[in-house]
């Protein structure tokens, strides 16, 4: 069955962790399963909106729901130290009662996101951190004993506890730019995928070939999460059924409404929330 999520970014004049935390608790009574949050720390080197940041935005918003799934979309994990990034999300599985999801990728732009604060801007370079970050994360979440010794990062034997309270781990969903290979390789070894497409919009066509290319790489066909984001028409739920159906029979499994364009009105944020997703 098909879950309908929203999609917000971290900055704009109307957005506040106390704001997303009421917009949380009106997306759980308005019949949305989800709500996912992007992982920008600057997005633009001349952006004057507020930003915040989305730990502490989603900590705010599990306190202030008991159902809907919660998560970023995506986390630049060559951003972060792996170690600190592990403790917040299982501090925010335990708190949410296991609803979180992590949304991991390269991150962009590369000089307002990373050579701006002297970060590395070569995408190889944090292609290898990704992996590696990954690595670190599922180890750490485990809760029992581990190291590591990678290009990157080293870690000491060590306890890192409590677990994860999801098992056998915090579901994660990798985004990437279709047709490049290199992020849905990386999607196949996890949980769920997030495609974006250059210049253009995903058709019901392409979830099939990431469908069938991660499937490849698998081995096998096991359950993946495919989740994509756009805009459907709030105040005709009827039609919005109808235009993501092709994508649901193509494989989707998670629908993310963006609410990019309304992040500066917070009534027009309420408003649409309240319309709810897209059912007939």
């Amino acid at each position: 069955m098909l879950k309908h999520a929203l999609y917000l970014s971290n900055y704009g004049k109307a957005i506040s962790a106390r704001a997303l935390a009421d917009l949380a608790r009106l997306a759980e009574g308005s019949g949305w399963d989800g709500f996912f949050l992007w992982d920008h720390i600057l997005a633009g080197r001349t952006t004057r909106n507020p930003m915040v940041d989305p730990w502490v935005a989603l900590a705010a918003m599990a306190v202030a729901t008991e159902r809907i799934r919660l998560g970023t979309t995506i986390t630049p994990i060559a951003r972060r130290r792996p170690w600190k990034l592990a403790r917040e999300t299982v501090t925010l599985d335990h708190l949410s009662g296991g609803r979180l999801i992590l949304g991991v990728g390269l991150g962009a732009p590369d000089q307002a996101e990373f050579g701006a604060f002297g970060e590395e801007t070569d995408r190889r370079i944090r292609a290898g951190k990704l992996d590696e970050g990954l690595d670190v994360l599922t180890g750490l979440w485990k809760g029992g004993n581990f190291s590591y010794e990678g290009e990157h990062y080293r870690l000491d034997k060590m306890y890192f506890r409590p677990a994860a309270l999801q098992q056998p781990r915090i579901p994660i969903w990798v985004g990437g730019y279709w047709p490049n290979k290199a992020p849905f390789r990386r999607a196949a070894r996890f949980d769920g995928v997030f495609p974006l497409k250059h210049n253009g919009s995903l058709a019901p066509s392409d979830l099939r070939e990431i469908r069938a290319f991660i499937d490849a790489q698998r081995g096998e066909v096991r359950p993946l999460e495919i989740a994509v984001q756009g805009t459907t028409p709030g105040d005709d739920p009827a039609a919005g059924a109808a235009k993501l159906a092709p994508f649901t029979e193509a494989g989707l499994t998670w629908w993310l409404e963006s609410l990019y364009l309304l992040r500066d009105d917070f009534e027009a944020l309420r408003g649409r929330i309240e319309q709810g997703p897209p059912h007939v």
